[in-house]
């Protein structure tokens, strides 16, 4: 099974880009299972209407939908088909546009704001800051946020730690093997391994950015969890029976570990940073 990279061990370019183009193969689960940002987000980004406004990496439009009303022109870009296809069809308030971070099929001038929504750390960050400062205008908004469930809270702590040998409880007992442990661990923390910050390097034509955190909490059951890791990109580049062994493992630590299956809820800690930073001119 391939192993999935930690902050220590960045992604090489071929693995970026495999990982990047993975979820338009899990379009269907990538929308019923990922939530989006949380409108608290995107009220600190927009605080008034606009009139034209991108969600850059658009995905299934789980930002767009929180934009729609929020100006008089939304625009969801995203390169992959089936996943625009998703979000032109849920979302039809919106125009749904091929496009990505690098190539934004707009104007100069254009658009008052630039949302990116778990996408940013798939763009090529140069390129990306000059394409979006091209079709902002004077004093437009860029924002970056990534939201997910919160590794250092709740029952994914508590997971963890089970997973480490820390803590009541025993892995090994409950008949999960070593490789099964590290997998499942890896899979747990995957998502804050790729958070990360909006960055203006020198010459960019934006101010510093700001920031701000939003924490929620989400009741998931044991399929729903398991929907959300099948969400992942280097579990969907998995081969299948490895998938299959890593959802075995993920509800057997959820049933025997941490007693949460069938109809049987648990708050989930989520997290979302937030980045905006003004375009100069």
């Amino acid at each position: 099974m391939p192993e999935p990279e930690t902050e220590s061990t960045p992604l090489s370019p071929e693995t970026k880009a495999a990982r990047a183009g993975s979820f338009g193969g899990a379009a269907s689960l990538y929308e019923r299972y990922r939530p989006g940002p949380p409108t608290a987000a995107v009220d600190w980004v927009l605080p008034e209407r606009v009139r034209m406004v991108v969600d850059l990496g658009a995905g299934t439009g789980a930002l767009t939908r929180l934009l729609v009303g929020r100006a008089e022109e939304v625009v969801a870009v995203e390169p992959d088909d089936r996943m625009r296809a998703v979000v032109a069809e849920a979302v039809p308030g919106a125009r749904a546009v091929a496009g990505r971070g690098e190539a934004i099929p707009l104007p100069d001038g254009s658009v008052d704001a630039v949302l990116a929504s778990s996408s940013w750390h798939w763009m090529d960050t140069v390129p990306t800051l000059l394409e979006v400062a091209r079709v902002l205008v004077p004093g437009g908004t860029l924002a970056a946020m990534w939201s997910g469930p919160d590794p250092d809270s709740g029952l994914i702590a508590q997971a963890q730690a089970l997973l480490r040998g820390e803590g009541a409880g025993d892995a090994a007992g409950a008949g999960i093997d070593a490789q099964s442990q590290a997998a499942l661990s890896a899979a747990i923390s995957d998502q804050n391994n790729l958070i990360s910050a909006l960055e203006i390097p020198t010459g960019a034509p934006f101010d510093q950015p700001e920031q701000t955190v939003i924490t929620w909490d989400v009741a998931l059951n044991a399929d729903e969890l398991i929907g959300l890791l099948g969400t992942f990109s280097w579990v969907i580049l998995m081969e299948e029976e490895a998938r299959e062994r890593l959802f075995d493992t993920a509800r057997r630590v959820l049933r025997d570990m941490l007693g949460v299956s069938g109809d049987v809820t648990v708050d989930i800690g989520y997290r979302a940073d937030v980045f905006k930073a003004r375009r100069q001119g």
